[in-house]
């Protein structure tokens, strides 16, 4: 019996006809359950099922009123969407609630995940569900004055589609309003145990903060009693731009997310989307996105790196690394024409064959690079300062990281070797020889030495692709790869036909729902995306590694100082892109 089968039949022996089954293009077992039942079956999964669900991966919403194609669908105006991990089952699950009426509405989950306050105030913020008994539901991206629910289907979703904006006195006096800061809104206190605390803001504009993120600081004299972090000043409206455009163009929007990562952006949705089409990608364009994703994971890491050291003091290190940082860019601009953001991969393999002399590049890079990162390691991994600002502070225990829902490097700190390119091998990851660097405590220096050996790791990688790049072709014949392969555009007038559509239309996927996630350089990286049978995507949800880690941050530091703050922050590795979206 398929693990898929044996939950869904769990649940169905359970609770009987209180769940009911979902096909979906994805395989993930889907269930759809009712409000009423809703806390009740989350918690059989996460505490009562065999190897159980213990991480809340995902929580969304679909605005269901104009979907045409929902055959086996349970009907309502709104489905609550609830994504659940068992890394003991290496599977997921997802739960369903449909909402209807004025008032929409479902039970808080805060009471089972911490990690759901955030999520919630998320879905509440973009289409006004709300979450009866959750703490604290307010807008979380948007700001507090913001009129509407802007992922609802009748919320505009272009600038000419508003009406002109006017910053007048009222305006400007209502913004200030809302911008008082009260300690209560924020769940804290003026005093207690007759101190009286002192509130200081950290941002939103702070070196420390790694991008434009406030963080509001409780202190009793040097110590930091209680903190909070506001978030969404970075918001850009991705998922709502997945829904405006076409498969196809919405590729260089991904780029923008984890604005580091580069194709590593593209890969969990060009999947995703290959998944809804049932799309091949030919082996070479497999091996061609492997060397990529690695060579990005690097490039990030060395960002990330250099500026971690500079927020504890280190001026020299950021220059190295900028340095080296460059020199891999040499290698993307080659290939792909743009450096930080290429937009390179495509439905159905990427842009173009590999150029002329790409292999003299990435040789000469991975032999140089190893002699970077053993002094990298000397200058900062081993300096005594380093250790002693990291060591032991902002501790993780594996337990905590499961349940707020923290991946990649900061996961594997905690002790457990979960990453996707080898629990659930995508683009032949299977085919590669390398390890899973982890730690066993949790703390700020686990999450650099990880992320540091990771570095070697991803050179690993990307000489294997060197070394071993098959021939063939560099993307799909499928007839929804898009756009058709170039050499076959020119040759008579029905391709050149099909290749202005596939890029200015766009291909027409086939009704369903997929999610696809991958290892970005900051954690686990899905899309989940819902065709209605069109040229763009009905629902694009886009699940960052980043929004969840940062809830863990006034757990981490509480008790601690700022400057200790600082360090906890930077150890984490987060861009507020990948936040905010």
């Amino acid at each position: 019996m398929s693990a898929k089968t044996e939950i869904i039949n769990e649940l169905k022996a359970r609770f009987g006809e209180g769940v009911s089954e979902q096909a979906t293009l994805d395989r993930i077992p889907t269930v759809w359950t009712s409000a009423e039942h809703l806390v009740e079956v989350l918690k059989y999964l996460k505490t009562g099922a065999r190897a159980p669900y213990r991480t809340l991966y995902d929580l969304t919403a679909i605005d269901e009123r104009v979907r045409k194609n929902r055959p086996g669908q349970a009907q309502g105006d709104f489905t609550a969407v609830y994504h659940l991990l068992s890394m003991e089952r290496n599977s997921d699950i997802r739960v369903k609630v449909a909402l209807s009426g004025d008032k929409l509405s479902a039970p808080s989950i805060t009471g089972l995940w911490k990690s759901a306050n955030w999520y919630e105030r998320e879905v509440w913020d973009m289409f006004g569900i709300e979450f009866e008994g959750h703490p604290d539901l307010r807008r979380i991206l948007m700001p507090h004055t913001w009129k509407g629910h802007p992922l609802r289907k009748d919320h505009p979703a272009r600038r000419t589609e508003m009406g002109r904006f006017e910053f007048t006195e009222e305006k400007l006096a209502e913004e200030e309003r809302a911008l008082k800061f009260r300690p209560e809104d924020w769940g804290m206190k003026a005093n207690g145990n007759g101190t009286e605390f002192m509130f200081l803001n950290m941002g939103p504009h702070h070196t420390g903060t790694h991008g434009i993120m406030r963080v509001l600081l409780e202190l009793d004299g040097e110590e930091i009693a209680d903190s909070a972090l506001d978030i969404g000043y970075h918001h850009r409206g991705a998922e709502k731009m997945g829904e405006r455009q076409t498969w196809h163009t919405f590729i260089p929007y991904t780029d923008r997310v984890d604005y580091l990562g580069g194709v590593l952006n593209n890969f969990p949705y060009v999947l995703a989307v290959e998944t809804l089409a049932g799309i091949e990608v030919p082996d070479r364009a497999k091996v061609i996105r492997v060397m990529l994703a690695e060579l990005f994971r690097i490039m990030s890491h060395l960002v990330w790196f250099g500026t971690f050291a500079q927020d504890l003091g280190q001026v020299s290190p950021v220059f190295f690394t900028f340095n080296d940082r460059e020199r891999a860019f040499g290698i993307i601009e080659a290939i792909c024409g743009f450096r930080m953001h290429p937009a390179w991969f495509r439905i159905g393999g990427v842009a173009a064959d590999l150029p002329k002399g790409w292999d003299t590049l990435v040789r000469s890079f991975t032999k140089y690079m190893p002699a970077r990162l053993k002094e990298y390691e000397k200058v900062v991994l081993q300096n005594s300062i380093i250790k002693g600002r990291t060591k032991g502070l902002g501790k993780l225990s594996l337990d905590d990281a499961i349940e707020w829902g923290v991946t990649g490097p900061n996961l594997r700190a905690c002790g457990i070797p979960w990453d996707l390119r080898k629990k659930r091998p995508y683009s032949g990851y299977d085919q590669f020889d390398f390890e899973i660097p982890t730690a066993t405590g949790g703390d700020s220096y686990d999450r650099v030495w990880v992320r540091f050996q990771e570095m070697w790791q991803s050179l690993r990688i990307v000489e294997q692709c060197l070394n071993n790049m098959p021939q063939g072709q560099y993307k799909s014949d499928h007839a929804l790869a898009a756009p058709p392969r170039k050499e076959k555009t020119m040759k008579d007038i029905e391709t050149l036909i099909d290749h202005f559509l596939d890029v200015s239309w766009g291909p027409v996927m086939p009704a369903g729902e997929a999610a696809f996630a991958a290892e970005g350089a900051k954690g686990n990286n899905s899309y989940y995306l819902v065709s209605d049978g069109g040229t763009g995507s009905y629902r694009t949800r886009i699940r960052t590694p980043s929004f969840p880690h940062l809830q863990t941050v006034p757990g981490l530091c509480r008790g601690l100082e700022v400057a200790d703050l600082v360090a906890i922050l930077g150890s984490i590795d987060f861009v507020m892109g990948d936040v905010d979206r």
